[in-house]
């Protein structure tokens, strides 16, 4: 099991801002990451939504940090481009698995701890500790 290629790709894309001495345009993002531009494009935009980017326009554009390395996790940059982490679609609470009901699933309690385990773990990792 491991996080999503875009994922990987966009934890690559903060680190590789959170080094940067100021502003990266997007083709200078790309080849510092190994990541294609159209792929560094679209990440982009989902970190800028999520407030973790700040993009600017024009000439001398490009992209910084909205926020300093260690106030970014990595849980913030992965759900940015995946959504809410979760082990399992089983702990959703909108997710019918069939079980008779929830109380006797044998999983959704063990899904569930995993997945407050990994979120914690992730919440602990800031891009200045990287």
């Amino acid at each position: 099991m491991h996080i999503n290629l875009e994922s990987d790709y966009a934890v690559r894309i903060v680190h590789c801002l959170a080094l940067s001495a100021g502003r990266m345009d997007a083709q200078s993002i790309a080849d510092s990451t190994c990541v294609s531009l159209r792929f560094t494009l679209k990440i982009m935009r989902k970190l800028v939504a999520a407030g973790i980017v700040k993009s600017y326009k024009g000439a001398r554009g490009g992209y910084t940090l909205a926020r300093l390395p260690q106030e970014i996790t990595l849980r913030q940059v992965i759900e940015a481009v995946e959504g809410p982490y979760r082990f399992s679609r089983c702990v959703d609470g909108d997710y019918d698995c069939n079980c008779s009901t929830v109380v006797d699933c044998p999983f959704r309690s063990v899904f569930d701890e995993v997945t407050q385990m990994v979120v914690h773990k992730l919440d602990t990792v800031t891009f200045d500790q990287i």
